[in-house]
């Protein structure tokens, strides 16, 4: 197989190159940015190229805006994600419509190194895989997103209070309703988002942490 190795630890870069030139492939280019990887890719596309997510200079999702940018711009090239995070806004976004020649790994999860180059194997080949905590990850933040859009407009108003902290006294006030009303919304939030009355859980602290990680 011909490889770009994209990831901005040095010492995992060169093993990962070493690794893979000793198994007999080819090594087209070992970049330590998302920049550096997209301008390899344009220059001399590779079979497959193993992404790392979090690389500079934010350090928080580039190697995955790279992945979804490279599965446009190259989409015969072959994308293996490999990292110690999983991303669910992008990688959801990666791993949506057509995701042949896909796979998202997590490299303290990789338990043998046969195993990864099968996978790189089969990614180049245009197979998908994916790590099963991964699939886990993005199905949860999927179901989070999908019950929070059934909410209506006002009620996530409502929410947004909730979240800043406001009693239901203080949310009637900001937005001019009774206080009635606001018990009423309060009450549908609860229920849209499974949040059935309990001794043991706070429903109000609950309702905003769903709306914060959503």
């Amino acid at each position: 197989m011909r490889v770009t190795v994209a990831e901005d630890s040095a010492l995992l870069r060169e093993g990962l190159e070493h690794l893979l030139r000793r198994r007999g492939h080819e090594v087209m280019a070992t970049v330590g940015t998302a920049e550096d990887l997209l301008a390899s890719v344009a220059a001399d596309p590779p079979d497959v190229a193993i992404i790392d997510v979090r690389m500079p200079p934010t350090h928080t999702d580039e190697g995955l805006r790279a992945a979804l940018a490279l599965r446009r711009d190259h989409p015969s090239v072959g994308v293996l994600v490999l990292s110690q995070w999983v991303e669910t806004r992008y990688a959801g976004q990666l791993l949506s419509g057509q995701c042949d020649g896909v796979g998202y790994l997590l490299k303290d999860r990789v338990a043998d190194v046969a195993d990864f180059l099968d996978a790189l194997a089969r990614v180049a080949a245009g197979d998908t895989v994916l790590d099963s905590e991964v699939v886990r990850q993005i199905l949860g933040a999927t179901r989070r997103t999908s019950t929070m859009e059934s909410l209506t407009d006002r009620e996530r108003q409502v929410l947004a209070l909730m979240a800043e902290g406001r009693s239901n006294s203080a949310i009637a006030a900001a937005l001019h309703l009774s206080y009635a009303s606001v018990e009423k919304y309060v009450s549908t939030i609860f229920a849209k988002l499974g949040l059935p009355p309990s001794a043991a859980d706070h429903r109000r602290v609950l309702a905003v942490l769903r709306f914060l990680d959503s």
